[in-house]
């Protein structure tokens, strides 16, 4: 039985045969992947991934959505928000993976 903190999904499992043939398994870390966007799926730019980073300004992005959505689809989000309220659309108008963030747009 491994020891209880290998036991946790972020660390791979390695299987390695030792050099007196004994099969062995080795823990590795995984490597943290960058953040992406909630609607595109494209890298968020200006965010720091590294454990070093002090400070919540440098880890994520002030504004609305910040470290959630790019800033082409936060814009998008509130235009298209702004819209609705003014009733030049319909939320039914809005594809799926938008209406989520354009209600909690509308909440604010």
């Amino acid at each position: 039985m491994p020891r209880p903190m290998y036991r946790s999904r972020s660390y791979r499992k390695l299987d390695r045969v030792a050099r007196s043939g004994k099969h062995v398994i080795h823990y590795k870390r995984k490597v943290a992947k960058l953040p992406h966007c909630g609607i595109c799926k494209k890298e968020l730019n200006g965010i720091s991934i590294s454990k070093n980073v002090k400070g919540k300004s440098r880890r994520s992005n002030s504004r609305i959505f910040g470290g959630v959505l790019c800033a082409k689809c936060s814009s998008n989000v509130v235009k298209l928000a702004s819209r609705i309220e003014n009733g030049e659309m319909k939320l039914t108008d809005i594809k799926v993976k938008e209406k989520n963030y354009v209600m909690q747009m509308m909440a604010h």
